[in-house]
């Protein structure tokens, strides 16, 4: 069956169901999945605990997915994201290493100012995206995901060997720091009354160091992954369960799972690794052009930039596009066709969406398909019923 969409005039749905290869029930190999500092606190407040990633983690809690959703964009909810892999690159050649990897300006970065980049490979695919903090500590703090978590620390340690071979002053440090993620509009007013530093000098993507309910060496970053505004604390796991506790006893947070996250998420346009971007997706074709560097694109010295700079100014054979329509909700690997049923792309994310009401998507569509306003076909498995 067939089903009409638009294409939306931009990615994020927002003003401001979990791929399957990444997630599936916990028994399977549930002896060897990872478990973050909290688990047996998920465990107590009604987690649902599925695998993901190679770690155990829930999808959600005693409240709905559609509530949880909700809730998150009225208040605010907590995230345990202490799946990522978070790295500390230090020494005076740090900006170097990094920038022989990633494709943002990250020697521009001001003092515990981050910013989103892409490792990218020398045919201009994405690696993984992943943040990259300048900290006034003399460090990045780099957080990236889980689902490449081998893959970008082999990256990162070839790099590290490769210019300590040269006489570069460079270093890694994995942190076992567990991560929470306090998202939503009041989530800056919940965090404030457990803090010294004033948060209104914290904005978007800036991070500091300060105690939290007590914990100190929290580094709290203003950043998210649903589109609201929001924090990311990386905590020392021995203080994870105690801060979750505080933070719990606001009536304006609750617990949230990754079902939540992920709807949030495309709610807002933001891409899941392995899903909407790859190896064989560029920065361009993924509408990611803004976290190339200005001065990085002029240099054109980072993996890839003979492929990619050129379709900064030329046309890309395809480009990732959001979708939208009303009636049976769009998945992922569903052929999008044009209006004369020739298929022309696939959707590589969709959901129904709790806020809207309505059904979003991503997908890649040729370049001329990808207007605002443009009606497609979105094919459906048979049987669907709508």
């Amino acid at each position: 069956m067939q089903r009409v969409v638009s294409v939306v005039a931009h990615l994020g749905f927002r003003l401001q169901a979990l791929p399957p290869a990444l997630c599936r029930p916990l028994s399977c190999a549930q002896d060897v999945l990872r478990r973050t500092p909290l688990y047996d606190f998920h465990l107590a407040h009604g987690g649902k605990m599925v695998a993901f990633a190679g770690w155990s983690l829930p999808v959600q809690y005693r409240d709905s997915h559609t509530d949880s959703h909700l809730h998150t964009r009225q208040h605010c909810s907590l995230f345990d994201v202490s799946h990522m892999l978070q790295t500390k690159i230090f020494g005076s050649d740090r900006v170097k290493l990094m920038e022989s990897l990633v494709v943002g300006d990250i020697a521009e970065l001001r003092p515990n100012q981050g910013t989103l980049s892409l490792f990218t490979n020398e045919a201009g695919g994405i690696l993984d995206d992943l943040i990259v903090t300048n900290t006034s500590e003399g460090h990045l703090y780099v957080v990236s995901n889980a689902g490449c978590w081998e893959k970008d620390l082999a990256l990162m340690q070839d790099k590290v060997r490769e210019l300590q071979n040269q006489g570069r002053d460079v270093g890694l440090e994995v942190l076992d720091n567990a991560l929470l993620a306090l998202q939503g509009p009041t989530a800056a007013q919940v965090l404030q009354a457990s803090v010294a530093d004033d948060l209104k000098k914290l904005p978007f993507m800036t991070s500091a160091v300060m105690e939290v309910f007590g914990v100190s060496g929290c580094r709290v970053t203003r950043c998210g992954y649903t589109g609201e505004d929001g924090v990311e604390i990386s905590v020392p796991a021995a203080g994870a369960v105690h801060l979750a506790t505080a933070l719990l006893k606001n009536p304006e947070v609750r617990l949230a799972g990754l079902a939540a996250r992920d709807s949030l998420r495309l709610e807002a346009g933001l891409c899941l690794y392995g899903n909407d971007i790859d190896e064989h997706t560029t920065p361009v074709e993924g509408s990611l052009s803004w976290t190339l560097g200005k001065r990085r694109r002029a240099a054109m010295d980072f993996p890839g930039a003979k492929v990619i700079v050129p379709q900064l100014k030329g046309k890309v054979q395809r480009r990732r596009v959001g979708l939208m329509c009303e009636g049976a909700p769009m998945r992922a690997h569903s052929p999008i066709l044009n209006m004369e049923g020739t298929k022309i792309g696939t959707v590589t994310s969709g959901c129904p969406s709790p806020s809207l009401k309505k059904n979003v998507a991503m997908g890649y569509v040729p370049c001329e398909y990808s207007r605002p306003g443009t009606m497609l076909l979105v094919e459906l498995p048979s049987g669907t019923c709508f």
